[in-house]
């Protein structure tokens, strides 16, 4: 990938007797648009935000590759069943009419990342992004194996030996298990990953000559897919990603405000730069010592110090670097802190920016997301775990049939959402004489669904000709408010 790069060059016609100074009049800025672009080595840093980090790397890994594995009712208890448009999350079963679920889901995501973002910036960049989080995992990996920052430097520089080849070798192997154990944990959430476990378990023995497995084109092709893609962004990318394939880098900036909590260096405190002895006192310089550490450390390779860039993700490495100094320099930590545009301008202190934190942007956003969360969790509380569609036969729109009577044909599709069986009884009304002339009961499995056909009659003469309004009713024997009503029209000619 390549950056924005300028250099400074004399101009064709300039006389070759007296070459134009670099940035003199006679110099000519050039942009060139395909730069090369040096790669980014970040130093390993400990701190509080560091831990944290980590701590949510652990969190997220644990529930990711932990969950296909759970079980409930007998089944997979998290399962994406695209084939059977079946949707399994614990104790709840959604179908394809449940997509407002999955909307209200999107909905919720959306507002608190607006509403993590006014707060505290790019938190979600910074400590949860999968991004981020592979990236930090994959950077883990390459410091076990071939050292930290500066070994890493002079491996990558050093010539193509025996040792510089295995240890390529080595971390270039874990970044591929790693990354095809993603992929197939991902491909475990749409298609049962025990049964999935089976087929890949039986490919060495096909490799050797033996019964070829089960696993499908389909499986194969996305556990690959997300592992190269696990694999390209997290271990050769990295920052690229954020820097240039990421869109909310360009409008993050739309939800920031001087009362937004981002990392920030203090200039008033730090400058002028300058190197000391350690507990050395220069009353001429600021507490910045220029050691550098802030962009070693920096997953994106910016320098914090020249103020808020795109490029920042929030992981705050930089502040626990700069903290580490601080100590060992024996001045007060947080000359990089979180802290706000107004914090810095107006010397607030930490309680009046906290104070200031609780805004009407911010108000706003909490009351919305806490008001969809509370009618997300009504809806799926209150859910009637039965759905009836009803269509008309097409091929016959009203009939007379013997004895003279009216007969409608429908068909009611019945989805039992449920894990239980449901004996059902269907029921009609809103004419005079209306009755069914098939079968009124029946029994659905769990999380199954069925077309029944179903005839209505009416006496002759009972009802006008035109069309009436009437309503089909299902309910489950048994089991108290599991019913649905749905409506449709009855026509007479």
């Amino acid at each position: 990938m390549a950056r924005p790069s300028t250099r400074n060059i004399t101009p064709i016609n300039a006389a070759p007797a007296a070459p134009a100074a670099a940035g003199g009049p006679g110099a000519v800025v050039i942009t060139e648009l395909y730069a090369a672009d040096e790669k980014i080595y970040p130093r390993a840093v400990s701190g509080w935000f560091a831990a944290w980090r980590w701590a949510l790397v652990w969190a997220t890994q644990l529930v990711f590759y932990g969950t296909p594995w759970l079980t409930w009712n007998d089944r997979q208890a998290v399962l994406f069943d695209i084939v059977h448009r079946k949707f399994f999350i614990f104790g709840l079963v959604f179908w394809p009419q449940d997509v407002i679920y999955l909307s209200v889901l999107l909905i919720i995501a959306a507002l608190a990342l607006f509403l993590f973002t006014a707060v505290a910036g790019r938190l979600w960049c910074g400590y949860a992004c999968p991004q981020t989080v592979y990236t930090e995992i994959f950077m883990w990996i390459e410091r076990v194996i071939e050292g930290d920052r500066n070994r890493r430097i002079k491996l990558d520089r050093g010539a193509l030996d025996a040792r510089k080849l295995g240890l390529k070798a080595a971390k270039h192997a874990a970044w591929i298990a790693l990354a095809l154990w993603t992929g197939f944990t991902f491909v475990g959430y749409v298609t049962p990953v025990r049964d999935l476990w089976a087929e890949v378990a039986a490919l060495p023995g096909w490799i050797g000559g033996g019964r070829a497995p089960a696993l499908g084109p389909w499986e194969t092709f996305w556990i690959l897919f997300y592992g190269f893609a696990t694999y390209g962004n997290a271990g050769w990318m990295r920052e690229q990603v954020c820097l240039y394939m990421c869109p909310y880098a360009r409008f993050q900036s739309a939800m920031f405000d001087k009362d937004t909590l981002i990392i920030t260096y203090d200039r008033e405190r730090g400058e002028p730069r300058g190197s000391r002895a350690r507990h050395a006192a220069r009353p001429e310089l600021g507490d910045c010592v220029n050691c550098g550490i802030c962009v070693q450390v920096c997953p994106t390779g910016i320098d914090i110090r020249d103020g808020l860039q795109y490029q920042c993700i929030g992981c705050a490495a930089c502040i626990d670097g700069c903290d580490q100094v601080m100590d060992r320099v024996g001045s007060p930590r947080g000359l990089i802190r979180y802290s706000t545009q107004h914090a810095m301008e107006r010397k607030l202190t930490p309680s009046q920016v906290l104070r200031r934190a609780l805004r009407p942007r911010v108000l706003v956003y909490t009351g919305i997301v806490w008001a969809v969360i509370v009618a997300a969790a009504i809806g799926l509380y209150v859910r009637i775990p039965l759905k009836v569609d009803v269509i008309r036969d097409r091929a016959a729109i009203a009939r007379e049939v013997a004895g003279g009577q009216i007969e409608n044909v429908y068909r009611l599709q019945i989805t039992n959402t449920a894990e239980t069986e449901r004996n059902l009884e269907i029921a009609a009304q809103g004419l005079p004489t209306l009755e069914i002339a098939s079968d009124t009961r029946l029994e659905l499995d769990a999380t199954s669904s069925r077309l029944v056909p179903v005839r209505l009659r009416v006496q002759p003469g009972a009802v006008a000709p035109g069309t009436h309004g009437i309503q089909f009713r299902v309910r489950a024997l048994g089991v108290e408010g599991v019913a649905v009503t749905e409506k449709s029209v009855f026509i007479v000619r």
